[in-house]
C-alpha cells in the first residue's frame, strides 16, 4: 500500500483562530486544570487574561551595579548566586542567600524563609527586587524579604524566553496560584497570545474619540502596557501612568460611567407621580418644622420637590454629614407625597435606627394639625403586629411606613406607595433598593437615598452614578463645635473623673468598646480592618488583619460595664447596650438613656448612628486607634447635638500604629467629615471605604479610584456626551459596537444595563 497515498487522505486540519473570548483552556500552555485554577480568579477567557496587567515592572536593561547601590533605595539586581543557608533561631526560621557581581556582594534575608530552602543553586544567575539597607558591620548591603525571580539559564530555555526575563524592562504580575502560574508563567502565556493576536484586538472606543483625547489603539495599549520598549521612564510605569495605561483605565471608567448614565436616562424615561406642591403642602410642611432650616436644607428640599414635581421617577441622593438634617428634609419630601394621597416609606438598615426614625417621625408629625398614620414594620415585632401592619399597609391605612428590610419581604404589599427613601444606603445591598423600588401598584415612586458617610466625589460617581446628588453642607442652629482630645490610656483615672463631672454638671456620656466580650475575642460590631501595601496578597492581608484582631487584649463593653460600674464611675447610673440585646432589651435602654434615667452609657458601636440624645455632652472611645475614620466620625456626632459644649475624647491603649496615629490626628485637627472621607478613602482604599466590602462597588481590573480620579471625571463627561449626541463623532457602527460592548461584556460584570 502506498503510505503517502493514505496520507493524502486525511482531511485537512481546520486552523483554530484565536480570539479575545476564546476561552482560556484552549490557549497553549493552559487545559483544563489551569483553566479551573485561572477561573477561580476570575480569569475564563483570553481577554480576561491580557486584562491581568503587572503590577509593577524592573529596569532589566539597566539594573543596578550593586556597588552602585544607596541605602533606603529601591533597587532591581541581577546578580549570581554565592551561597545560602537556612538558620534556625529560637524566633523563627531565617534563610540567608548571598548574591554577587565580581567582588561585589549582597545578602538576602527571608524571615520563616523555610520554604526557600532548596529553591536556589550555586551559580544561578536571579532578579532581586526590594528595599537597599546597610548592613549591621557597616560594610556592603543587605535587602530584607526581597521580591526574586530565578533568571533561565543558557540551556534550560529558549532565547526567546530568556528575551522576556533579561535585557528588558520586565513586567511583574500577581501570581495566579501556587506554583505553577507564577510571574514568570504569566509573562510567557501573555507574550505568546499577543503573539499569535498579531494586533487583532478589537477596538472598543469611538477613533474620533481617541484621537480627540490623545489615546492611543487597544492593541497598541495592551502591547506596551506588557511589554514595554526600552526608554520609557519606570516612574511611569510603576504609576500606571503611561499612555497606554492612561487608555486602559479610561476604557473600563468609560463604560462604567455609560453604564450609569443608560441606567439614569432609563429611570427618567419610566411613568413616575407628577405631585402637586399646593398651598395646602405647604403648609403641611410649615406645621411640623422645629427650627428655622438652613440654607442647604432649603436649597436640598427645593431639588428633591423640584424632582417630585416632574412626571418621571426621582433618584436622587441626599448626602449630609453627621446632624446636617437630613431626617428632617426626608419628611417634609414624605409630606409631599402624603399630601398628594400617596404612601411613604422609609427602609433602615437596623431595628435600632428604624425605631429612631420611627420616633423621631411620630414627635414631628404630632405637631401637625392633621392625624398622620405612622407604621413601624421590623423584623422581631411579634407574628400578630406585624400581620396587623401589614394589612394597614395593604388597604391604605398607613399614611407613613418605617422599617428595616422586613419592608421588602414579599408579603408587605403597599396601596399606593408614593414615596421611597433609603436611609445610609451603603449598609444595603445595591438589589435590596430595587426590591422596595418595584413594590408601587401603578406609577413608578420616588426614591430619595440618604446617607451620613460623607463619601468622596469619586465614589460617588462610580457608585451613585445613577442618582443625582444634593448634599447639606452645613449644621443646624445650636450645634456647637465638639472639643476633640487623643490620650492614651494610661490617663483613664483623668478621663473617668471628667466623665463625673459632666454627669455632676447635669449632662450624660457614652462610653464606647470595640468588642462586646473580651475572653471570646469576639468583635462582631467592629468594622474596620487595617490595610497592608498593594503589592501584598490579599490572603496574606486577611491573615494579618485576622491574627491582629484575634488577640483577646481589647477592653470589652460588658467586662468594662461591671468594671467602671463597681470602680470608677461607681455611684453613677450606667446603663449597657450592644448588638447581641433583642430589639425590646435595646429599646428600653435607649429611651431610658433619652429620659435622662442613665448617665453613662457603656455601648459597642450599635450607637454609631440613630441615636439622638442632645444633653449627652462626651464620648469616650477606647481602643480608638481600633476604630475606621468613618466610625470615629459617626461616634463623635452622637454628642453636640444640644447647646453644651461637647467633647471627645479618644483613649488609645498598647502600641499604635503610623497608620491609626494618622487617623487619630485627622479626627483631632478637624470636624470636616468630606474632609476625612477623603483620607478615609486613601486609608482603606474603595473597597474597604465602609467598613465591610461594598456590593455595589465595581471590582475594577485596571482602574484605581484613588489614583485615576482625574481620568474617571473626563470618563463621566465622556459617557454623558456620547449619550447626549446621538449624531456626535461617533459613526452608527462604532455606536453599535460600544452598545454591544456594554451589553456583552459590562452587564455580566457590573449588572449595569439591567440593575434599574
Amino acid at each position: 500500500m502506498d503510505r503517502n497515498a493514505s496520507k493524502r487522505q486525511v482531511p485537512a486540519t481546520i486552523a483554530f483562530v484565536l480570539t479575545l473570548g476564546t476561552h482560556v483552556q484552549f490557549v497553549k500552555g493552559i487545559g483544563p486544570q489551569i483553566a479551573q485554577l485561572l477561573a477561580a480568579r476570575g480569569i475564563t477567557t483570553v481577554e480576561d487574561l491580557l486584562y491581568h496587567l503587572p503590577f509593577r515592572y524592573e529596569d532589566r536593561l539597566h539594573p543596578r551595579a550593586l556597588n552602585e547601590l544607596q541605602p533606603g533605595e529601591m533597587a532591581s539586581v541581577i546578580a549570581e548566586v554565592r551561597g545560602s543557608a537556612l538558620l534556625r533561631t529560637r524566633a523563627m526560621p531565617i534563610f540567608e542567600m548571598t548574591v554577587g557581581q565580581g567582588i561585589h556582594s549582597l545578602k538576602c534575608i527571608w524571615f520563616r524563609g523555610t520554604y526557600l530552602k532548596d529553591k536556589f543553586k550555586h551559580g544561578q544567575m536571579v532578579a532581586l527586587y526590594g528595599k537597599v539597607e546597610a548592613s549591621r558591620s557597616g560594610r556592603g548591603f543587605k535587602m530584607i524579604q526581597p521580591q526574586f525571580e530565578v533568571l533561565p539559564s543558557d540551556h534550560d530555555e529558549d532565547d526567546e524566553g530568556r528575551l522576556l526575563e533579561v535585557g528588558r524592562i520586565v513586567p511583574v504580575y500577581e501570581s495566579l496560584g501556587g506554583n505553577k502560574l507564577t510571574s514568570r508563567w504569566i509573562r510567557r502565556v501573555v507574550f505568546n497570545l499577543l503573539k499569535e493576536l498579531n494586533e487583532d484586538v478589537p477596538e472598543t472606543l469611538p477613533g474620533a474619540l481617541l484621537e480627540r483625547l490623545k489615546l492611543p489603539g487597544r492593541a497598541a495599549a495592551l502591547q506596551y502596557v506588557h511589554f514595554p520598549p526600552p526608554g520609557t521612564p519606570i516612574s511611569q510605569l510603576q504609576a500606571s501612568a503611561t499612555e497606554a495605561h492612561k487608555r486602559l483605565i479610561f476604557e473600563e471608567l468609560f463604560y462604567l460611567e455609560l453604564g450609569l448614565e443608560l441606567k439614569r436616562r432609563k429611570f427618567k424615561e419610566r411613568e413616575g407621580i407628577a405631585f402637586e406642591t399646593n398651598d395646602q403642602v405647604r403648609e403641611a410642611i410649615r406645621e411640623v418644622l422645629p427650627f428655622h432650616p438652613t440654607a442647604a436644607q432649603k436649597r436640598a428640599l427645593a431639588e428633591i420637590v423640584a424632582d417630585m414635581r416632574r412626571s418621571s421617577p426621582m433618584r436622587r441622593l441626599l448626602q449630609g454629614d453627621v446632624g446636617s438634617g437630613k431626617t428632617i428634609v426626608a419628611l417634609q419630601a414624605m409630606l409631599v407625597a402624603i399630601e398628594n394621597g400617596y404612601q411613604a416609606a422609609l427602609m433602615a438598615p437596623t431595628e435600632i435606627l428604624a425605631t429612631q426614625h420611627y420616633l423621631a417621625a411620630r414627635k414631628l408629625l404630632e405637631r401637625s394639625s392633621k392625624r398622620y398614620r405612622i407604621v413601624l414594620l421590623t423584623g422581631s415585632l411579634d407574628e400578630d403586629l406585624k400581620r396587623l401592619n401589614r394589612r394597614r399597609i395593604s388597604e391604605g391605612e398607613a399614611d407613613v411606613v418605617i422599617g428595616t428590610h422586613a419592608l421588602i419581604e414579599e408579603k408587605v404589599e403597599f396601596h399606593k406607595l408614593g414615596l421611597i427613601v433609603v436611609d445610609e444606603q451603603h449598609r444595603f445591598g445595591v438589589m435590596q433598593r430595587f426590591k422596595l423600588m418595584r413594590k408601587h401598584t401603578d406609577s413608578e415612586p420616588d426614591v430619595l437615598v440618604m446617607t451620613a458617610t460623607p463619601i468622596p466625589r469619586t465614589l460617588a460617581l462610580s457608585l451613585y452614578g445613577d442618582l443625582d446628588l444634593s448634599v447639606l453642607d452645613e449644621l443646624p442652629p445650636g450645634r456647637t463645635p465638639i472639643v476633640t482630645r487623643k490620650i492614651g490610656d494610661e490617663r483613664a483615672e483623668d478621663v473617668w473623673k471628667f466623665v463625673r463631672e459632666q454627669v455632676a454638671k447635669g449632662h450624660q456620656a457614652y462610653v464606647v468598646y470595640p468588642v462586646i466580650e473580651g475572653a471570646k475575642g469576639d468583635q462582631p460590631e467592629l468594622d474596620f480592618a487595617p490595610v497592608e501595601p498593594e503589592e501584598e496578597k490579599p490572603a496574606k492581608k486577611k491573615a494579618k488583619a485576622r491574627q491582629l484582631f484575634e488577640k483577646p487584649t481589647l477592653k470589652a463593653a460588658t467586662e468594662m460595664y461591671e468594671s467602671l460600674r463597681t470602680g470608677a464611675l461607681a455611684g453613677l447610673r450606667l446603663g449597657l447596650l450592644h448588638g447581641r440585646l433583642d430589639s425590646d432589651e435595646k429599646e428600653i435602654v435607649m429611651r431610658r438613656f433619652q429620659r435622662g434615667e442613665i448617665d453613662v452609657l457603656i455601648s459597642t458601636t450599635v450607637i454609631e448612628v440613630g441615636v439622638d440624645v442632645p444633653n449627652a455632652t462626651v464620648m469616650v472611645i477606647e481602643h480608638a486607634e481600633r476604630f475606621g475614620l468613618a466610625q470615629l466620625h459617626q461616634l463623635r456626632g452622637r454628642v453636640g447635638r444640644g447647646a453644651a459644649k461637647s467633647y471627645c475624647i479618644l483613649m488609645t491603649g498598647g502600641k499604635v500604629s503610623p497608620e491609626a496615629e494618622e487617623r487619630l490626628a485627622a479626627m483631632v485637627r478637624t470636624q470636616n467629615g468630606f474632609e476625612l472621607a477623603e483620607l478615609d478613602l486613601q486609608l482603606r482604599g474603595p473597597g474597604e471605604f465602609f467598613g465591610t466590602r461594598q456590593a455595589g462597588l465595581p471590582d475594577f481590573r485596571v482602574a484605581n479610584l484613588l489614583r485615576d480620579r482625574e481620568v474617571l471625571e473626563m470618563a463621566k463627561s465622556e459617557a454623558v456626551r456620547f449619550v447626549q449626541d446621538p449624531e456626535g463623532e461617533a459613526s452608527e457602527e462604532e455606536r453599535k459596537l460600544v452598545r454591544a460592548r456594554l451589553r456583552e461584556a459590562w452587564q455580566r460584570r457590573y449588572g449595569l444595563v439591567e440593575a434599574g
